[in-house]
């Protein structure tokens, strides 16, 4: 987290008992530094603890560390690793194996040509509104694939397939115009479409593109559009891929095994986002280790306002109670005297129907006015 350096790798530990979980994720920076976050969650996804590992590294070479580490830390128990898939590779899965460790694991986008037929079907499981699973037995039956489709994420990347189509197709015109009027080296020109390809990977394998040489060495571009690309880019929009060696759970548990995840850098939005302070730059690791245990007091104290919320009937997301409890307004009214004592009274606006349930839910008694002491 200081400034000035490559890029930092958030690592995200859950741990439970009997069936509990634990994550791993990464988000890259390219200008802070590395470092890996172990966080130790219950069965729930309430924290419970951290430590902190050293980074600057490749990520698929700190799971061996970390997984040892917080065996030796917090005992042996039967847990579920949840990593992202950029921290593991097939070794880091043997080594998991050997241990005997379950696991849910995500995998590279690539994978999904292999399940290209279930993705066609409509045996989906509906975990709630806009998220569908469909689980897949591996051949060896030791592994269960879990298919996830996210009309959310769908639309996003939908979003991003049609911007980058555009960007692209928009550059090709301009470089095809150029070189028609002026001769440039078939080489260099191979050059910038690399570089032009690199900068655009979204829509890349959407454009068939060709360079062609005339009788005076000058470079000419032809492209084309490539139809099964696009079909299988629709196909595939807001689907992704965990595996795991967790035979003996339904479609929805294995993702919402993998939740912490997510909830682990939500922790860290939260602060940056509710709170109105980002970007935060540090230079001490004293200050690093402060920041982060901010970030887990933050994520401790967001799970409990869900439980809160999610006992009282309301579901598990607090933002949007938040929102409607904020309407509620304080009036500070000011009496002067003659005694040339002001009296001071904060009066509360009456709730509305909504926040008067809201409040009445969770067990919250709103006060008619607030008494200040006489100045």
């Amino acid at each position: 987290m200081a400034r000035g350096s490559r890029q930092r790798v958030v690592a995200y530990l859950g741990e439970l008992d009997e069936r509990g979980r634990a994550g791993v994720q990464q988000a890259v920076r390219p200008d802070c530094k590395q470092v890996n976050i172990a966080l130790v969650v219950s069965r729930g996804g309430l924290p419970l603890g951290y430590k902190v590992f050293a980074g600057n590294r490749g990520d698929v070479t700190t799971v061996e560390e970390i997984v040892t580490v917080m065996e030796d830390t917090y005992g042996c128990a039967s847990r579920i690793w949840v990593m992202d898939r950029g921290m593991v590779s097939a070794e880091d899965v043997e080594f998991l194996k050997k241990g005997g460790w379950r696991y849910i694991l995500g995998t590279p986008r690539s994978m999904l040509r292999k399940f290209e037929r279930q993705l066609l079907e409509e045996s989906w499981s509906q975990v709630h509104a806009g998220l569908e699973v469909k689980l897949c037995a591996a051949p060896d039956d030791t592994e269960v694939f879990i298919r996830c489709r996210s009309a959310e994420r769908g639309l996003k990347e939908a979003a991003m397939h049609a911007r980058f189509e555009q960007r692209m197709e928009q550059k090709l015109r301009q470089m095809a115009a150029s070189w028609r009027v002026r001769k440039h080296d078939p080489l260099l020109v191979a050059q910038w479409l690399g570089k032009l390809l690199g900068r655009n990977s979204r829509a890349a394998g959407l454009f068939q593109v060709h360079i062609h040489t005339d009788a005076r060495g000058g470079a000419h571009l032809q492209w084309s559009q490539c139809d099964d690309w696009r079909d299988w880019a629709r196909l595939s929009e807001g689907c992704y891929l965990l595996r795991s060696n967790v035979t003996d759970w339904s479609g929805e548990e294995p993702w919402r095994a993998s939740m912490p995840l997510t909830e682990a850098e939500a922790a860290f939005r939260l602060r940056k986002n509710d709170l109105a302070l980002r970007p935060v730059w540090h230079h001490l690791g004293r200050r690093v280790q402060a920041h982060i245990l901010v970030c887990f007091l933050t994520c401790m104290l967001w799970k409990t306002l869900g439980r809160w919320c999610q006992d009282a009937g309301l579901g598990d997301e607090p933002r949007s109670i938040f929102a409607e409890l904020q309407q509620i307004r304080l009036v500070d009214v000011v009496l002067p005297s003659r005694s040339r004592i002001s009296i001071r009274r904060r009066c509360v606006s009456r709730p509305t129907q909504r926040q008067a349930i809201l409040l009445q839910r969770l067990g919250l008694e709103m006060p008619s006015c607030i008494e200040f002491a006489n100045v």
